[in-house]
């Protein structure tokens, strides 16, 4: 091994161990949060993308989760930065931790990789752009990640919250 090599790799378990400290912070904070709200729920952490993620999941079903998602994963937006804020206050450092309750985020990223195929395929079979509805940035790193897996480009257009995915020919 190189020093390189050696350098690279130490950098990367300071990073696993950054982001597993960022899990836990969050995974404590969230805990207290539903306590508080005096609600169940099991914490799962991970490593996602170099990022951490935490989701609560519940084995009741979770519909006394969906209060924790809100409509349209409103309150779930607001939580992830509240958690995020914790982990800052904590670390000193800014997290970008995914935070998915009772499973919306994975249903919602499954949801939009379907819409990025499908627009994609209307583009390869038109030849003309397309202009997706305003998304937030999460759905839209999503969308632009389906449109790159087949093998079109895709931009972000306009000001938040009106921001949305234009899928363009290869």
């Amino acid at each position: 091994m190189t020093e390189g090599t050696t350098t690279a790799a130490a950098e990367g378990a300071d990073t696993l161990t950054r982001l597993e400290q960022e899990g836990e912070i969050a995974a404590d904070y969230l805990e207290a949060l539903l306590d508080i709200a005096d609600l169940d729920g099991d914490i799962d952490m991970d490593v996602e993308a170099d990022r951490a993620s935490v989701s609560i999941i519940s084995d009741a079903g979770g519909r006394d989760l969906q209060k924790l998602v809100g409509r349209d994963g409103e309150v779930l937006e607001a939580l992830q930065e509240l958690t995020r804020l914790a982990v800052h206050r904590e670390t000193g450092d800014r997290s970008r931790l995914m935070l998915d309750i009772a499973g919306y985020r994975a249903q919602k990223r499954a949801e939009l990789a379907e819409l990025g195929a499908e627009a994609a395929a209307e583009v390869k079979s038109s030849g003309e752009p397309v202009k997706l509805k305003p998304m937030t940035p999460f759905e839209r790193k999503v969308v632009h990640d389906a449109i790159k897996g087949a093998g079109l480009r895709s931009e972000s257009e306009g000001e938040e919250p009106q921001r949305f995915v234009v899928v363009l020919p290869a």
